[in-house]
């Protein structure tokens, strides 16, 4: 990119995060919903093109904001959609990891545990901790470490949703997966919330939930 072109998508970038540094709720909840709807399924270098190689100042400012304001569940939809963003972008963990530096996880298992966080959010939240897990052994780790196998648990045992019950069952299924030091905590967690769990047998049956597979006792 010449220097001139460069400078000028700097100095956009820079005034986005000016205008969200001054900006109030109103003002950052339509730039999330732009950002969202601009940016969804890019990956980390067309992020990093988009945002003149700086986009982690963005993705901090907003992860703090998250944290500051997730009690009110205002703008926490957009907020998790947002952080979905970055973390689903392939190719690269550095987003991850920045997140999770930022306490990222412990925020998201708090509002996993609210009962007055919405189920729609829950189920978000649920989404990107499986985003999370899924990007390796060590993302497995840090979840497990935080408790996140217990909030799983107590939120898909406390929830009726279809889609909640179905996205922490699949969260559950991959921290067990590649994970030696945490898969016996996994399996009798489920063993215990199974049979109260809403995931019904229908639906196991039906191949929308499956049964995890037995613990590898060699470990």
């Amino acid at each position: 990119m010449p220097a001139q072109e460069e400078a000028a998508s700097i100095g956009k970038v820079l005034s986005f995060l000016a205008d969200w540094d001054r900006g109030d709720g109103t003002v950052r909840g339509h730039m999330l919903s732009a950002f969202v709807s601009q940016n969804c399924g890019r990956t980390f270098v067309e992020l990093e093109l988009q945002f003149a190689q700086v986009a982690s100042l963005y993705l901090a400012r907003l992860t703090t904001w998250m944290r500051l304001t997730y009690m009110f569940g205002t703008f926490l939809g957009l907020q998790l959609k947002a952080i979905g963003v970055f973390l689903s972008a392939s190719c690269h963990d550095q987003y991850l990891m920045e997140f999770l530096e930022d306490g990222g996880i412990p925020t998201l298992l708090d509002i996993l545990s609210r009962s007055q966080s919405k189920e729609e959010d829950k189920t978000e939240v649920l989404q990107l901790l499986l985003t999370i897990s899924n990007a390796g052994r060590k993302y497995k780790e840090i979840i497990c470490e935080s408790h996140g196998v217990r909030a799983v648990a107590e939120c898909m045992a406390k929830s009726n949703a279809d889609e909640i019950q179905v996205t922490a069952w699949m969260l559950l299924d991959s921290l067990s997966k590649g994970n030696p030091k945490y898969q016996s905590q996994v399996h009798k967690s489920l063993n215990a919330i199974t049979p109260n769990s809403a995931v019904s047998s229908d639906r196991k049956e039906s191949g929308s939930v499956q049964t995890l597979p037995p613990q590898d006792t060699s470990l």
